[in-house]
């Protein structure tokens, strides 16, 4: 019984392999870390283009004379820019707008961001919803 536990003690000093188990225990924790911030940060940059998208074409399409052109405007100048954000795909795109009320034109942005890389990683993070909606309303007129 005493050679088990002279066992025990010598293994409980040895320090050899410290290293190696540390090392073990941390790399998940830190490739964890690593890819949040790859997933969450691509993401957030998505959706951070489509909503500049909505706004920019929502601040375009107020020079229309009617509904029918504001929409065309609208959906000119996402199809024109939407080239400018990296992490978009023009085709994954789609622009509806519409009057909410007698005086407040309102351009929603869609993005069906399913076929984007953030997608094909190996999924060590829980991964955000694959649609990003995004809208911008302008008022007409003056004050």
């Amino acid at each position: 019984m005493t050679w088990l536990i002279y066992l025990f003690l010598r293994f409980t000093r040895c320090r050899n392999a410290a290293s190696a188990v540390e090392f073990a225990i941390l790399v998940p924790v830190f490739m964890v870390l690593v890819f949040g911030i790859i997933v969450f940060g691509s993401y957030l940059a998505m959706v951070h283009g489509v909503q500049q998208l909505a706004a920019e074409a929502a601040r375009r399409s107020i020079a229309g004379l009617n509904n029918t052109e504001r929409a065309s405007l609208a959906a000119g100048y996402v199809g024109a820019n939407a080239g400018s954000y990296p992490l978009l795909a023009a085709d994954r795109l789609t622009v509806a707008s519409a009057t909410s009320g007698s005086n407040v034109f309102v351009v929603t942005v869609d993005y069906d961001a399913s076929q984007s890389f953030i997608y094909a990683l190996p999924t060590f993070v829980p991964m955000p919803p694959s649609r990003i909606e995004r809208s911008a309303a302008i008022p007409f007129g003056g004050f």
